[in-house]
Parts: structure tokens; sequence; C-alpha cells
């Protein structure tokens, strides 16, 4: 991407309806929204989205701008997938999920998952070659399908023709968050 304006930018954050972990969506929606990009939150229902913190206490709830199936990654520069156990578990298994995560590897536009979200990018069939970071639990799904794992707070990868962005878990939301903002390369944007 090279010189939008932030109010050019979207966004899709793709989810499930119970255990997203609430900052790592809350925390890039918010911070996004609040430059002006466009982020739109597609849900496997239009349900309300309930996250988690720390995988069991009640966290924010959001409504969905869309359901998975009605997402179409065309029109949308940057795909977020946030964590929680539960939800990335029950995202990995929702084929419109992996059809998301595919059609941006595809079209070679950035993805960024934190936590528990490359999962998803397992299931998807996405991740040979690339290098990258999750939950340390998710190291040994990375590796069997031929990823390459490393422990550090953010992993950028170029390789394939498509920009991955992964970190580890909700104390590295700082460099994340920075490096999607990198990733959409609009000038001037504010900080975390």
């Amino acid at each position: 991407m090279s010189d939008h304006d932030a109010a050019e930018c979207k966004v899709l954050a793709i989810v499930t309806n119970y255990g997203v972990e609430q900052d790592e969506l809350v925390v890039p929606l918010d911070h996004l929204r609040g430059w002006g990009a466009q982020v739109d939150v597609a849900a496997v229902t239009r349900d309300s989205v309930e996250t988690l913190v720390g995988d069991k206490e009640p966290g924010r709830t959001l409504e969905p701008d869309l359901t998975l199936d009605e997402a179409d990654p065309d029109g949308y520069d940057l795909l977020l997938v946030p964590g929680g156990t539960l939800n990335a578990d029950t995202l990995r298994m929702q084929s419109s999920a992996c059809r998301i995560v595919r059609a941006f590897s595809a079209a070679g536009r950035p993805v960024a998952a934190i936590c528990h979200g490359p999962w998803v990018l397992v299931e998807a069939g996405v991740i040979p070659g690339k290098r990258l970071t999750s939950y340390a639990s998710l190291q040994t799904d990375i590796r069997n399908a031929g990823g390459d794992w490393t422990d550090q707070p953010v992993v950028t990868d170029e390789s394939g023709g498509w920009k991955l962005i992964t970190s580890r878990n909700p104390d590295d939301l700082e460099p994340f968050v920075r490096e999607i903002d990198a990733a959409l390369a609009v000038p001037g944007l504010p900080g975390l």
C-alpha cells in the first residue's frame, strides 16, 4: 500500500461471536478507527460478539458489521485476526474464515494475526515458508504446517508475495499495532 489517506483504509477483522480476547480486537479496532480507517468486524452470525479477558472473564460486547459469509475480502486493505483460545479454535473451523484468509494472501494483501489467531492461517494452508510468532502453544501446529515459528514480540514476513504480521499475546499489542500502521502505509499516522 502506498500514500493512502487514512479515511480510505479499510480493515476487516474476523471473529467468532464468543471468546475473542478483548484487547486483541478492541485495541487495534479503536486505534485504527481513531485515525479514520474503516474497520468492519465480521463474525459467524450477526449476534453480539462477546469478548473475554484472559480467556475467562467477560469483556466488552461489540456488534458485528457483517457475517463471515457476507464479507468480500476484495474490498479491504488488511485482514485482522485476533486471538482468544475459544475464538481461534472455533474460527479455524469456519470455511468462510479460511476462504477470507486465502483470498488476502493470494491477492498479496497484509494479514495481521495475534496470539491464537494464527490457527486460522494454519487451517487455511497459507503459512508454509512463512516466519511467524504466536502464543507459544501453537508453535508445534505452525511448524507442522510448514511455518518457521519464533518467540518474538512481533514478526513481519513479506515472503511469498504477501505480508504477514504476527504477535504472541496482548502484551505485544504496541509493536503489533505499529506494524499494522506500517503495513497500511498511511503518512503521518499517530502512534499507539
